[in-house]
């Protein structure tokens, strides 16, 4: 029986999945308060800022290896950037300098000087420089507590949930040492790094809960439902018993799980449906591999390489398509080129007043021809096998598709006359995520070979809602009409001209959406590796000619709840529901 108490469930954003239980630990890193107060010994305080600098660099060194361990070294340049900004003599120069003109307590200039570098990047409007400016505060307040000489005392519990108004990629790592349950964080979004990290742990996470350290004391019940965004705060005994099963069952499911790994995902009438896997970090390919994907449906390269830095060279890209290439082969896998701009950092100096609508996706790659040709370059390098396909992202318009298609046929000539060894074949598709491509989709698919749906920027673009903003979040409504019969059309459309499409967004993942998804006529949907036994567990268990049923009385409803309701109660009954909401 579900609990109707919800006074105590706090919504925020689901930015890693999972479910925990456990007592709150509200993390808070001591308030670092400085004096301005004057030195007498100018080269005793020169000496204890390069001791202060030279033990912070042994504690990062530390933890840039632990991520190494745990993620990977394109995850674990996170923390060899703050490294960076510790060896950099630049930074020292002007503190010693600042040390003997001013004669002040070095904590003080320290964190005058740094904080700095905290205010340009708050000041820029950038969310991804917002984020930094936590990982310049980490390193400031490293800084400063070594130069008072004093440890950092853990009182941290094995097993708690960490509730805090923020936590910077190292905090996420080092509290995973003390087998961290969950975390819930006031600021954040999908794109943060301690998001990613928690992803990447397998850590469930609710980020952007604006009132979460005012509403959860130290020691709280906590119930933690990464699925949803929701965290539960002193759950009473339904919310208990309900969340408890689902953790049994989830185990127990995850076991039953895994024997469907090499089993057909085929429906009880014999429709089949092709499950393939989403990439956002390279090892994923492994988790992939071991729960069966039938190939990769997304390699998001923004995210591969995290480019917040700089872009990748060829040969670099040229290595790491290939390596993912050869592991998935003889299966396809579909690289989507870099999808920048809107909530994705760029490597470049750019003053956006209107990220999501301005200057991103094929627009910005288009007007660099020659990031967008090194990696497609790599790309026709790496297709040795014949099993890459190419895919852009936010087109809007044939003249993107055809400006792209010359701009190929020059890498491919480029290539030629450097002698290097690439293969002709390639296959170009695209991600329809702006609502002009949807409504043109059948014009599209004539200069294309495939057709990838994007819902989480289509929902966003067609119901004009921020899918990041938490203060309308209930307004990103993925079974609002209009978004179901988009979708259709999509589909309709690329069928009637002999192309392939699939679904690539999070919707292709969520249990009680690919019944619809099927009956719609979708072939094929490409959701996170931990999705997909269960997207084939879901496929399995439902007639074809049941769920086109289904998708017909939903595209004749009016409204969202509506629609949500009728899938939810077909869902139920095919007694898989797990993650059914309280």
């Amino acid at each position: 029986m579900k609990s109707k108490n919800t006074g105590n469930v706090l919504k925020g954003i689901a930015a890693a999945p999972g479910i925990a239980i456990g007592k709150a630990l509200l993390f808070s890193k001591e308030i670092v308060e400085v004096d301005d107060s004057e030195i007498v010994d100018v080269k005793e305080a020169i000496k204890n800022l390069d001791e202060a600098l030279a033990k912070s660099q042994k504690e990062l060194n530390k933890i840039f290896n632990l991520a190494i361990d745990k993620l990977g070294e394109k995850r674990a340049a996170i923390f060899e950037a703050q490294l960076m900004i510790l060896n950099d003599p630049v930074v020292r120069g002007n503190i010693v300098e600042r040390i003997k003109k001013e004669k002040k307590n070095p904590e003080f200039i320290v964190d005058s000087e740094i904080s700095k570098y905290q205010s340009l990047m708050l000041a820029s409007g950038e969310e991804y420089l917002k984020e930094r400016s936590h990982d310049i505060d980490d390193i400031k307040n490293r800084i400063i507590r070594n130069l008072r000489k004093k440890r950092w005392e853990s009182k941290i519990e094995k097993g708690m949930v960490v509730v805090a108004r923020t936590i910077t990629p190292a905090d996420t790592l080092l509290l995973t040492r003390a087998a961290t349950k969950a975390y819930v964080t006031e600021v954040g979004g999908l794109t943060s790094h301690a998001a990613i990290v928690a992803r990447s742990l397998n850590i469930p996470a609710v980020v952007g809960i604006l009132e979460a350290s005012s509403k959860i004391k130290q020691g709280d019940n906590l119930i933690v439902d990464g699925f949803h965004g929701k965290v539960i705060v002193n759950p009473d005994n339904q919310q208990l018993e309900f969340y408890r099963k689902k953790l049994e069952d989830l185990n127990r499911y995850g076991a039953e799980l895994l024997k469907l790994k090499n089993l057909p995902s085929v429906t009880l009438d014999g429709k089949e449906i092709k499950i393939t896997a989403n990439l956002d970090l390279p090892n994923e390919i492994e988790v992939a591999l071991n729960n069966g994907a039938e190939g990769i449906g997304l390699v998001r390269t923004e995210q591969i390489f995290d480019i917040a830095e700089a872009f990748p060279d060829e040969d670099e890209q040229f290595e790491t398509y290939k390596n993912l290439a050869e592991k998935i082969y003889p299966q396809q896998i579909i690289v989507r080129a870099f999808d920048i701009g809107g909530d994705k950092v760029l490597p470049v100096d750019l003053k956006e007043p209107n990220p999501f609508l301005g200057w991103r996706g094929i627009r910005l790659l288009l007007d660099n021809p020659k990031i967008f040709k090194t990696q497609i370059k790599a790309i026709l390098r790496a297709n040795i096998h014949r099993n890459i396909k190419f895919m852009l992202p936010m087109v809007a318009s044939v003249k993107e598709i055809t400006r792209t298609r010359v701009l190929i046929e020059e890498a491919k000539s480029e290539l030629e006359q450097s002698g290097v060894k690439f293969n002709e074949c390639l296959k170009l598709g695209i991600m329809i995520e702006v609502p002009s491509a949807a409504v043109l989709s059948g014009m599209l698919a004539e200069y294309v070979d495939f057709i990838s749906i994007g819902t989480n920027d289509l929902i966003q673009y067609l119901l004009a809602v921020d899918r990041g903003n938490e203060m309308i979040s209930d307004l990103y409504q993925e079974f609002h009409p209009s978004v179901i019969k988009t979708i259709t059309h999509i589909i309709e459309e690329s069928k009637s001209k002999k192309v392939s499409a699939s679904m690539c967004g999070e919707m292709a993942a969520d249990p009680i959406a690919i019944p619809l998804l099927v009956g719609l006529g979708l072939d094929s949907i490409s959701v996170a590796p931990s999705a997909l036994l269960n997207a084939k567990k879901i496929i399995r268990s439902i007639r074809f000619d049941e769920v086109k049923q289904l998708a017909a009385e939903c595209l004749q409803m009016e409204t969202e709840n509506e629609i949500k309701n009728k899938l939810t109660e077909f869902y139920n009954g095919l007694k898989i529901n797990l993650m059914e909401d309280s």
